[in-house]
């Protein structure tokens, strides 16, 4: 067993079972272990007269002899695998940790040499006449894999100017996506359709790349809209920017701003830019986006309709009430009539920019009904005030006052010129006594909105000690407001 060439391949094989077992677990610790073996392995082969920078011994044995240069040659590649290893541990970035490109390109050159090191050394072959056989077959090599190497080096300009790491959001050849790996032929993109994009090194380093990650927690979302050159350019961007005021997910802090891009005969387009600081959210704030301009461009009588189709007549006063309503989930159910008198009961009411609406300790007995402008709801959270949600055009509150004699147990301030409609649940009395079944209705739709409100801190003051439902306690407070029979 005191043979060096048991002893060297069995510290060998110990050495391969810790690389392909990935034992220990911690990498650093594994390569610690891995290089005591290499130490060991090191002073035996040179403590016997197998050292690596010689030829290998007993050429009088051939078996021996092919043994130790095994043997030996297996030091030089141990030792690159592991110098490898060294300089990557000691020396890559936080970034380049995730980035595979280094690894492969300085793996690739250490093991090169090792292998050059260990022809001349080891087998005693004539190195000069080996770098000039190679050279010739290196220039064959190249003109085959023009392509690859193209992809690695432009790999290596990328990795080292860096325009993106590994998480961020960035356009690469019109293709958008979450950069998932960086290797030494592609990029790797994850779309927002949940697709995996490779996108070779050559044709990122020649395009325009856009890295919506930087600066850090800052992403523009913009939007555009084409409108009727019919509209004054004024009243559409004040109905645009009372849009972006209805969000409480964007940014205030670099403010949205919306311009005019083109002007032509048939139509005006208009650009909407807001901020989010989460790239996760741009869906969301676009589709919402859309959703707020549409409402109020119709909330400022600006009409939405085909470009080059004539325009439709304004709809009157009551046809525009009614509409209103119909907007209410309360009154989906409603039909024409019912609405019709309904709408003639609203009562209109202007308020000006941060005038409160209701006190948080108000409490009110009837529906407001935003009809243009935006509106603030703050409520009561465990760490204080807390703004739950911003109304705009169509938007309702205090469904649970005019049905059932709940408090609003919010503050409603303007922060925009609103324009709001109220519905006393007096006028809603008539209706809820001739439609028992639109009641039940009203009520079920109202505790799935409460469930929703109780998990904001603002929840339904259901007696303690009752049994009854949110459901039933709403029908309850129902019939007792509006004096309806069980």
């Amino acid at each position: 067993m005191k043979d060096p060439l048991v002893l060297g391949f069995v510290l060998v094989v110990v050495d391969v079972v810790l690389w392909r077992a990935a034992f220990p677990r911690h990498d650093t610790v594994r390569l610690l272990l891995r290089l005591v073996i290499f130490a060991l392995l090191s002073a035996l082969l040179f403590g016997s007269a197998l050292s690596p920078f010689t030829p290998a011994p007993w050429p009088e044995s051939p078996g021996r002899h092919l043994a130790a240069q095994i043997l030996e040659v297996s030091w030089w590649l141990i030792g690159a695998r592991l110098l490898t290893l060294s300089l990557d541990a000691a020396f890559r970035s936080r970034h380049w940790h995730r980035e595979r490109l280094f690894q492969d390109v300085l793996g690739a050159l250490v093991f090169l040499a090792a292998v050059v090191a260990s022809l001349a050394f080891v087998l005693g072959l004539p190195v000069t006449g080996l770098v000039a056989t190679s050279g010739a077959l290196a220039i064959v090599l190249g003109l085959a894999i023009q392509s690859t190497l193209s992809d690695v080096f432009a790999g290596i300009v990328l990795n080292t100017t860096e325009p993106y790491h590994i998480g961020d959001w960035v356009s690469v050849d019109g293709v958008d996506g979450k950069v998932l790996e960086m290797n030494w032929r592609a990029t790797h993109l994850l779309t927002a359709q949940g697709n995996i994009v490779i996108v070779p090194n050559a044709v990122a380093a020649k395009t325009k790349i856009t890295n919506s990650s930087r600066p850090v927690a800052l992403h523009g979302v913009s939007i555009a809209l084409q409108i009727s050159p019919e509209e004054r350019p004024a009243t559409v961007l004040g109905a645009l920017e009372r849009a972006v005021t209805g969000s409480s997910i964007m940014l205030q802090t670099p403010a949205p701003y919306m311009l005019i891009k083109k002007v032509s005969i048939n139509s005006i387009e208009y650009e909407v830019t807001v901020y989010i600081d989460d790239m996760s959210k741009t869906i969301a704030v676009t589709n919402q986006l859309y959703d707020l301009c549409h409402r109020h461009l119709a909330a400022a009588g600006i009409e939405l309709w085909p470009l080059g189709v004539p325009r439709p007549p304004r709809r009157d006063v009551a046809d525009s009430r009614q509409r209103l309503l119909s907007h209410v989930d309360l009154f989906r159910a409603l039909q024409g009539e019912e609405l019709e008198a309904l709408s003639k009961r609203l009562s209109r009411h202007e308020y000006e920019a941060n005038q409160v609406v209701v006190k948080s300790d108000a409490v009110t007995d009837y529906l407001m009904i935003v009809e243009s402008g935006v509106v603030s709801v703050v409520v009561a959270g465990p760490s204080g005030p807390v703004e739950s949600t911003r109304l705009g055009p169509g938007d309702s509150i205090g469904e649970a006052g005019v049905l059932a004699g709940l408090p609003v147990q919010a503050q409603i301030t303007a922060l925009t010129r609103a324009v709001i409609y109220q519905l006393d649940k007096a006028d809603l009395t008539p209706l809820l006594k001739s439609r028992p079944d639109i009641g039940q209705q009203m009520c079920q739709l109202l505790s799935q909105q409460q469930d929703s409100l109780r998990k904001l801190n603002a929840e339904v003051p259901v007696p303690a000690g009752t049994e009854h439902t949110v459901l039933n306690w709403l029908r309850e407070g129902m019939r007792k407001l509006h004096d309806l029979t069980t």
